[in-house]
């Protein structure tokens, strides 16, 4: 004969609480006592008692899940390894609070369509987005479905619109050309990522900032956030400027794809030209030599992501933005 399943009442019983007490844990609520949150897990965990998602939805009209949108190919998610660190941070987050993560790619048209029409069917209590490009078509129509959202990173053109927690990525950059500078480069060059994100056109600008009208049009390339995109650009940026002696580099990816390009040009590194990155990802201390980088907090940003988002679907009316500082990581190729 099958064991009973157990229920809510067993729980009570075992934790010696009352019923409507362990119901307002398990739905969520915050306001209960530590003593009693404790008592209620350790009867939970001692009845094996599962909760019936279905019957809680019905009650609390929440579906205990959130949609973690990637607006980038599928390929990006295995290559990049901030995304991984993100994706496992904000898992585990979500686990705290006993919500489910629906990971969906968004890198084109029909998966901006699949996304949409997921959310539209109340499948999600709220959003998280990453890697959002400006003018992304997906933005309109989140707006339209009401579900609240916030993005790892600000989106541009909505900062005011879309809460969001990021790294200070101008500040970041201010600190790498500074320290090249510093180092007695003077001709130093950028490879930037995709200026429709917001890590592209603030890193950018933080170059800028420093270097003012010596950060010149010739000694700016462009690359995609992948090791490829950076090996392209950096031989791009020789081919332009030879006289180049260092180059500050938006990601450690790309990094790694310019000291690539580097090698293959007969360039010593840091002798002849200094690299650095921004991450302090796994590849900075894979390559040859280990990458001087910016560390960005990305575990607290993805934390702060999910908070706001909390909050939000909580019923908070408002989230303020979260913008955390990043750090200079010295190492070998600078």
């Amino acid at each position: 004969m099958s064991r009973r399943r157990p229920t809510i009442h067993d729980v009570a019983a075992a934790a010696g609480i009352s019923r409507g007490t362990v119901s307002r844990v398990l739905n969520g609520d915050r306001y209960v006592s530590t003593a009693a949150r404790a008592a209620i897990e350790r009867a939970i965990a001692e009845t094996g008692y599962v909760v019936n998602r279905n019957a809680r939805s019905l009650v609390t009209q929440r579906t205990g899940s959130v949609a973690l949108v990637l607006s980038e190919p599928q390929e990006k998610l295995f290559e990049d390894p901030n995304f991984s660190v993100m994706l496992r941070t904000a898992t585990q987050r979500l686990a705290q609070r006993d919500v489910c993560v629906v990971l969906m790619i968004a890198g084109d048209a029909g998966d901006r369509e699949r996304v949409v029409r997921y959310l539209r069917g109340g499948h999600a209590d709220g959003v998280l987005l990453f890697s959002t490009h400006a003018g992304d078509p997906l933005l309109d129509a989140l707006e339209r479905s009401g579900v609240p959202a916030v993005a790892c990173g600000a989106v541009l053109g909505r900062e005011t619109v879309i809460p969001y927690a990021a790294a200070d990525d101008r500040e970041g950059a201010r600190q790498m050309t500074r320290y090249l500078a510093g180092q007695g480069r003077r001709r130093i060059a950028t490879i930037t990522g995709p200026l429709d994100t917001p890590g592209g056109l603030r890193r950018l600008e933080g170059f800028a900032d420093v270097l003012g009208r010596r950060a010149t049009k010739k000694l700016i390339a462009h690359g995609d956030y992948t090791r490829r995109g950076g090996e392209l650009a950096m031989a791009e940026l020789l081919e332009r400027s030879p006289a180049i002696d260092a180059v500050f580099v938006g990601s450690d990816l790309m990094a790694a794809g310019a000291l690539a390009a580097l090698r293959a040009a007969g360039r010593r590194v840091p002798e002849d030209v200094a690299v650095g990155g921004f991450d302090d990802s796994a590849v900075a201390v894979s390559t040859h030599p280990p990458l001087t980088t910016i560390r960005q907090p990305l575990e607290q940003v993805a934390k702060e992501t999910v908070r706001l988002l909390l909050d939000l679907v909580d019923g908070a009316e408002s989230v303020e933005p979260v913008i955390l500082p990043t750090e200079l990581v010295i190492r070998e190729s600078a």
